[in-house]
């Protein structure tokens, strides 16, 4: 006989749902014999991009995202390497998305294969937490074929922490008032925004454990680290605090930045090629811009050689923008200004920031040609939606096709906010 546990009325039930290996297996969908064995998404093995992902399989032999591929190539000889299908991805994620709103309409995608639910009083909907994880469990794969893990706790923070516990495939539920328990064993790694840099500093503190964290005073914290020191006791406690969850689950919080950036397999001084580069990474930034409906007044260059010395030029626009033609402008501009001619360049990016969600007064002779241009991308942008981000582009990005990036925060993105016409 299982025992019931009871739970207060409005206690704050968030789900984080984690679809296990995503792009892999999505290429499995596609391609069942590459299941069970070791497989890396991302290019072939003799390139110079990096892994997007890999089988668990792979992931044995040390193979892991951001590797190099032809590190990873070495690390697994007998993986097989797929350049990866960005389309696919997209749609599978747009099936995932329907699964979840069937559980919350407060869903939050917090990228191409994971989400945040807020499950808070829907009991009487969908059960307890318990019987409600795993009946999205089921229902996930029996609508889209994937795997998922599902971690569930009383912030976003506990969620997350406790589906990274419960994969591959696993359900996790840490009980109210659980939650530092849970945490104390954890490396202080396994916090969400603890990287390496802050890892090193909480391990030259004798800070190891989460458990290590949270026995410190909240003054001592704040003395070292300032507003992070604060984040980071309420995060040992188990608390949204700081950074990654600042907000509600669902709520609108726009990117702060967006960029795209390409490696050439085989360095190139050819101008025409370079050019051609910068355009369709423009197209790419100026497609995002326009789907989070946000204008930029700072584009950035950033500029690899083959000997790996890299620059950065930026340039404020006289007005914000979400034009790929006026993004390329300014790129190109900065590009033929700062590249040493001849010199043969290995990776080519376009940076776009410093937001804003309303577009300067503009004079009557430029408005108009503007509003052409605007309404020329919108139709560019729904033909991408029909049949892909490579079926229409300006012809000056022609020879600049590339394969797309495999990205975890793509263009069409499930649950973004769509243009405004």
């Amino acid at each position: 006989m299982s025992a019931v546990i009871s739970m207060p009325a409005f206690t704050r039930t968030i789900f984080h749902v984690d679809m296990d290996a995503f792009f892999v297996s999505v290429e499995e969908l596609f391609d069942p014999a590459l299941k069970g064995k070791a497989v890396v998404v991302g290019g072939q093995r003799d390139e110079r991009g990096v892994v997007s992902a890999a089988s668990y399989e792979a992931r044995k032999f040390g193979v892991h995202s951001a590797m190099p591929l032809r590190t990873a190539a070495k690390q697994c000889p007998h993986a097989i390497f797929v350049n990866g299908h960005p389309e696919r991805y997209r749609e599978c994620s747009e099936k995932v998305y329907k699964v979840l709103g069937t559980f919350s309409p407060q869903v939050e995608m917090a990228s191409i294969d994971e989400a945040y639910l807020d499950m808070t009083g829907t009991d009487r909907l969908h059960g307890p937490p318990l019987k409600a994880a795993h009946t999205l469990h089921q229902r996930m794969k029996a609508d889209t074929g994937l795997n998922c893990s599902v971690g569930i706790g009383t912030s976003r923070l506990i969620a997350k922490v406790s589906s990274a516990q419960a994969k591959p495939n696993g359900v996790l539920w840490i009980v109210p008032g659980e939650e530092a328990k849970f945490l104390a064993p954890l490396d202080v790694r396994e916090i969400p925004g603890v990287g390496k840099v802050m890892e090193t500093h909480l391990h030259a503190l004798g800070i190891k454990k989460v458990g290590d964290l949270a026995r410190l005073e909240e003054s001592e914290l704040s003395d070292r680290f300032g507003k992070w020191g604060l984040a980071l006791a309420g995060k040992a406690r188990g608390e949204d605090a700081g950074g990654w969850f600042d907000t509600e689950v669902g709520a609108d919080v726009g990117a702060k930045s967006i960029s795209h950036e390409h490696t050439y397999n085989e360095d190139t001084a050819d101008i025409s090629q370079l050019e051609a580069t910068l355009m369709r990474l423009s197209e790419m930034v100026g497609r995002r811009l326009r789907e989070s409906s946000f204008y930029a007044r700072t584009v950035q260059l950033k500029l690899r050689y083959k000997d790996f010395t890299t620059l950065t030029r930026a340039h404020t626009l006289a007005a914000p923008t979400q034009l790929d033609t006026e993004i390329f402008g300014q790129i190109r501009a900065l590009f033929r200004k700062n590249w040493k001619k001849g010199v043969p360049v290995r990776l080519l990016g376009v940076h776009a920031s410093s937001f804003t969600s309303q577009p300067d007064q503009i004079n009557l002779l430029e408005g108009n040609r503007q509003e052409r241009w605007k309404d020329a991308m919108a139709a560019a942008d729904r033909m991408r939606d029909k049949f892909g981000e490579s079926s229409v582009g300006l012809a000056a990005g022609l020879r600049g096709t590339f394969r797309e990036r495999i990205h975890e925060n793509p263009a069409s993105m499930p649950g973004k906010k769509k243009p405004r016409s």
